[in-house]
Parts: C-alpha cells; structure tokens; sequence
C-alpha cells in the first residue's frame, strides 16, 4: 500500500480512525520502555469524567509565526489547517496565551467561532513571552486571573474547559497561583484544570488545592523523562498531553527503529511515533501541531496504524 493510499484510507473512516485504549501485560516503570505490546484500543478518553475526546488532538503552537511569535506567514492557510482539523475528527485543540503570543487563540477564534459541539479548546497560562525564544514563568494569582479573562476574551468563550497552568513559578508558591486559579474555576470561568511540566509529587501537592484532570509533559518515543508521571496519570486515570509528541524542533533519531518500521507499513516516521503513543497507554492524548494541511492528514491517518507485537518491542528497546 502506498503513503497516499493508506492516509485515503485512514481518512474514509473519520474520526473512527482515531486510536487508544486499554494497557496488558507487564511494564518496567522508573523511566524504563514499556516491554509488552501495547493493545491500547479506545478511540475516546474522558477528561475530568465527562469531557469524551477523540484521543488525537491538535496542538496549536505552530499556527503561529516563526519561532512561535506573531502572526503566520500565511494566515489564511493557518485558519484553513484549524479548519480541516476539526474536518478529520479532531476535537480536542490545545493552545495557550504564550502562543505568539496571544495569536494563536486569537486563530482558533477566528476560524472556528461559533464553536462545533463537543469541541474542547484546552488553553495555558503563566508563562510569558519577552521576546522572540523567551519564556518566563509568572504565577502571581493577579496575573493568572488576568490570563483566564483575556484568553476567555480572545476565544470567545463564556467557559474554558480545560485551562492548564502552564509552568510552576518558582518564585510563586504553587498554592498561591492554583488558588487563584480555583477562583476562576469558582467563579464558573474554568470547567477543568490541568498541569504542565510537572513530577507526580508536584500533582499530589496540587490535587491538595483543587481537583486536577490532566498534565502536560514532555514525551515522544526517543524523549521518556516523565515515564513517572505517565504512569502516575495512568494510576489515577488523568489525561496525559504529551506535547512534542514526533519530536518537535530536535526530531527523532534517525537511523532508529522508528525508521524501520516506518518503511516497512510505507509509512512516515511521524506516523509511527504517534500510533506508538497511541497504544502506549489509555490515558495518553497525543497534541501534534503542524502548519500543513497534508502534515495533518498523515498525522490523523496513523490512528490507523497499529503495530504489532515485534514492532512494539523494537520501538520500546
């Protein structure tokens, strides 16, 4: 089958196509590769219990200009791939402020207003942007209240129903910015609250303050820092966005295993490394961004791909 087959195909099916679901067999914890095949199945996932998403969704980062700051280049192809997302099945997108900043909300607005049902549009805040390549944590409870308003504002929205603090302040005890957050949440702004970057230490300390639904980390099959915090969110049934899920701006290894399989389906390297984290585990959300629309579609149509048992083990060594 060739690549433009198999993305036609993946496509007839539509949302269906999306992956997941349910984990046997043994696994190696702390940091270790998952050993047995994954059979995750599901094709929905519930956030917070009752927020069903299609577990494929779009990270909207890359809609913005170069560097993740100001406007596209093209923004009426930016408007076009939010557009063709939703199109494909797509309903969890997840951005937030920092994003060009404030553009990349600004988009989704603009190209998905009046918003399609069971759309969920997760948003961040507290991390700031000086500069081009800049990110700065602020967790000051004035300046996060602040954020829930102006991203309510820029996404024309009463509610926001994921709204994840996007870095711990440092400088800011963590319950100081969750409580102001818990306001928000309080005061009928927020539906759920999630976390970015974080240890399973740092989630139990929050879920003190307010109830938390999902986390944000880091992880792709070359990148398995937070194999704790996955299993964590696996124990406790949270959502886990793994952002950077092909890689990013570093890519994956070539020469890796992911190359092989990826020539043997005749599939794209990125398609591999996100049917991988789709049946590494029920609880995984896979947010890969993109500024192509043909990126988009082979990146849905590995919903399609399942791996086998020799494959599994190839990519988990």
């Amino acid at each position: 089958m060739t690549r433009r087959k198999f993305v036609e195909v993946s496509m007839a099916t539509g949302a269906a196509v999306l992956a997941g679901g349910k984990i046997l067999g043994s696994t190696v914890r702390a940091g270790l590769a998952l050993i047995a095949p994954g059979t995750a199945t599901n094709s929905v996932f519930k956030i917070g219990g009752d927020l069903e998403i299609n577990r494929l969704g779009f990270g909207a980062m890359r809609i913005t200009g170069e560097g993740v700051w100001g406007w596209p280049p093209d923004r009426a192809n930016a408007l076009k791939v939010l557009k063709r997302a939703v199109e494909l099945g797509v309903n969890l997108i997840d951005t937030a402020d920092a994003y060009g900043p404030e553009t990349s909300e600004l988009l989704i607005a603009e190209a998905l207003h009046p918003y399609p049902k069971r759309l969920v549009i997760a948003t961040k805040g507290g991390l700031t942007r000086p500069g081009p390549g800049d990110w700065e944590p602020n967790g000051h409870p004035d300046y996060l209240k602040a954020c829930v308003d102006k991203s309510l504002k820029r996404l024309r929205l009463e509610r926001i129903d994921l709204y994840q603090l996007h870095r711990i302040d440092p400088k800011v005890p963590m319950e100081d910015s969750l409580g102001a957050i818990k306001e928000m949440q309080s005061a009928g702004k927020i539906r759920h609250v999630g976390l970015s970057e974080v240890t399973p230490a740092e989630i139990e300390r929050a879920r003190k303050v307010l109830p938390i639904v999902s986390v944000q980390n880091r992880y792709n099959v070359s990148d398995r820092k937070w194999e704790n915090t996955l299993s964590y969110c696996e124990k406790e049934n949270l959502g886990f966005l793994p952002w950077s899920p092909v890689g990013g701006g570093r890519g994956l290894k070539s020469g890796s295993a992911v190359d092989a399989v990826a020539k043997a389906r005749n599939a794209s390297v990125y398609q591999v490394a996100l049917a991988w984290l789709l049946q590494r585990s029920p609880v995984m959300l896979p947010i890969p961004g993109t500024s192509n629309v043909q990126h988009l579609e082979d990146n849905v149509a590995a919903g399609k791909l399942k791996l086998t048992s020799e494959e599994w083990k190839s990519l988990a060594a």
